[in-house]
């Protein structure tokens, strides 16, 4: 991946950015010809001014004074509005680009398997997401077009200075070298305040978006005074990273008008003097034309011209470079070879759901294995249990399933065809997963149902939520099915949300069923009330489920028992329980001894 640097810009990288203008390659056109029609309409302005001067004031010739001033007002109506429509194209061009660049980002985002965003906080990617895709925006309306028509009003303004009056430009721009070397030196500081800023906004989105997440485990152990107290010292960090970038643009801008105001004393002093002299050789010649006032009052506005592109092309060559590195970051998140290989054939068609695991390992990190040759066979409309301590390895083998994790050596296979030849997404489209921590977008009951999918009515919603058992409650909500559940599903309780999490697997019509430790948190009475509907659900279809609780897998018809990644033990509920001292047998008696029951 190429890199931005701060001596140069990395062409490359423009050109992968400006691959996104192709689709508005009309609006750049149009765009950059305004661009270029402002900084040469913006000469006439001194030249009308020095004809005004020098052929009507000097000579007293009203008529030709109101004529020229007319020009000057049709010059500065054009010129406004010219300004007006360049203005707009280029920033509704940054939009667009950065409007296609977002969706093209998410949609790389939500297509990373999951191992990715194990190690990559969330907020980093709110930030190049959002905060990172602005900047590029600017690289079209402050940064790019502007550049060239600031550099294109520079070039005409010291060009038409020299063919005027060579000596008195010189002269009049002696200033210029320094201001270069002040405006280098500037460029050069507020590129590396800026950078510190991105970063520094990125650590306050991820250090925001952590503890707003995490605000009720801050709040069960009083942490807020703690935690208000890391967040000053981000918010500090930030502060002071603005403080200086402004503290640069306090210096330089006082800079300029100082360099500006001694290149006009000089044109004052030098100008003037050569008016008298010039004087003294007309008298002496009448063909000689030398510096005439209106000349003078020219190169005042001339001058005025040049040193706003000046002080502003150091800021807007720092809004390009940080437009760059906001590209930069972007394309980091595009170019991460973190996407699950989806090159599966195999997309149609219902599954009867026979599932094979064929000596699996499988590991997160490295070598590191967390699934060590791992086999077993499930038969269509059988149900497999998978029980164990925490970190035995059971979530790994239903994140294997669906291919959120590849594996490292062996085969999974789904009525006799390996997971990788099938079409993702209709591979997952075929499992439903029932987890413990229930994800409740803040939407509509019926769209978190539905996950919005059109081909889902809401008689199929309703119809599924009655066989659940979650229509009464849901019923009783403000607004039944059309009660927003807010962010995270704040204003359910965990069994309802657990209950709307088992409807919509349900309204899927899935040919596999995994639960993952999906009646740990409710109540005695919502666990009956979610083992009556899951019966329902598991009718004629492979389940896969993974429960602390014994009780609720006893009916099995297998069940296999899992340590540090390695099968120890598998069959039926009844036939564990016959192997004296077997790993499944203390399970069940733990449990249940400690709960005070009898078997």
């Amino acid at each position: 991946m190429s890199q931005v640097t701060g001596k140069a810009i990395d062409w490359k990288l423009l050109l992968r950015i400006m691959h996104y203008v192709k689709p508005y390659r009309t609006t750049f056109i149009i765009a950059a010809f305004l661009t270029i029609f402002v900084a040469v309409i913006a000469l006439a302005q001194p030249i009308l001014m020095e004809k005004a001067m020098d052929d009507y004031i000097v000579t007293n010739n009203y008529n030709g004074l109101v004529f020229i001033v007319g020009l000057m007002i049709v010059q500065l109506v054009v010129q406004t509005i010219t300004q007006y429509y360049q203005t707009y194209l280029t920033n509704a061009l940054g939009q667009s680009v950065i409007r296609d660049l977002r969706i093209h980002v998410f949609n790389h985002i939500i297509s990373l398997r999951l191992k990715y965003f194990d190690r990559t906080p969330i907020g980093m990617l709110i930030t190049r997401t959002v905060s990172d895709l602005e900047t590029i925006a600017d690289i079209f309306s402050e940064g790019l077009i502007s550049i060239m028509g600031d550099m294109l009003l520079l070039i005409s303004i010291i060009i038409y200075m020299l063919s005027k009056d060579w000596k008195l430009t010189m002269i009049t721009l002696i200033p210029i070298p320094f201001l270069l070397a002040a405006t280098y030196i500037f460029k050069e500081a507020i590129k590396s305040s800026f950078q510190e800023v991105r970063t520094q906004v990125a650590q306050l989105n991820t250090f925001l978006q952590e503890h707003i997440s995490g605000i009720s485990i801050i709040q069960y152990f009083a942490r807020e005074d703690q935690e208000m107290r890391k967040f000053k010292e981000v918010n500090v960090k930030y502060r002071d990273a603005n403080i200086r970038s402004n503290w640069y643009y306090s210096i330089f801008f006082p800079v300029v008008e100082i360099f500006m105001a001694l290149s006009i004393g000089l044109l004052v002093w030098y100008g003037c003097k050569r008016i008298l002299t010039d004087q003294q050789m007309a008298d002496m010649s009448a063909s000689h034309k030398g510096i005439t006032p209106g000349l003078i009052i020219a190169f005042i506005a001339l001058l005025n011209l040049l040193f706003r592109p000046i002080r502003q092309l150091a800021d807007k060559f720092n809004t390009l470079q940080m437009g760059m590195v906001g590209a930069d970051r972007i394309f980091k998140v595009l170019d991460t070879d973190e996407v699950v290989v989806n090159d599966g054939k195999v997309k149609s068609g219902a599954l009867r759901g026979e599932i094979v695991f064929n000596e699996v390992w499988f590991a997160y990190n490295d070598d590191n294995w967390v699934l060590k040759n791992i086999s077993f066979a499930v038969k269509p409309g059988e149900t497999l249990a998978l029980v164990g301590a925490t970190g035995a390895g059971k979530s790994s083998t239903i994140n294997i399933l669906n291919r959120f994790y590849e594996i490292g050596q062996g085969q999974v296979t789904v009525d006799g065809v390996n997971i990788k030849d099938y079409e993702l997404n209709y591979l997952r489209s075929q499992i439903a997963t029932v987890i413990q921590d229930v994800f409740l977008f803040s939407d509509t009951i019926a769209n978190n149902i539905s996950l919005n999918n059109p081909s889902i009515t809401r008689e199929q919603i309703v119809a599924a939520a009655k066989n659940v058992g979650a229509h009464e409650f849901i019923e009783r909500l403000p607004g039944g099915y059309d009660y927003n559940v807010m962010e995270r599903g704040a204003t359910l309780s965990a069994g309802q949300a657990q209950l709307i999490s088992f409807v919509r697997a349900l309204v899927y019509n899935p040919a596999i069923l995994v639960l993952d430790e999906a009646t740990s948190s409710v109540d005695t009475e919502t666990e009956l009330l979610i083992q009556n509907a899951i019966d329902k659900l598991m009718q004629g279809r492979t389940a896969i489920v993974i429960a602390h609780r014994l009780s609720t897998i006893q009916s099995a018809d297998k069940i296999i028992v899992l340590d540090h990644g390695e099968i120890k033990e598998m069959g039926t509920h009844q036939e564990l329980l016959r192997i004296e001292n077997g790993y499944y047998r203390k399970l069940y008696d733990l449990q249940f001894n400690s709960a005070g029951i009898e078997r």
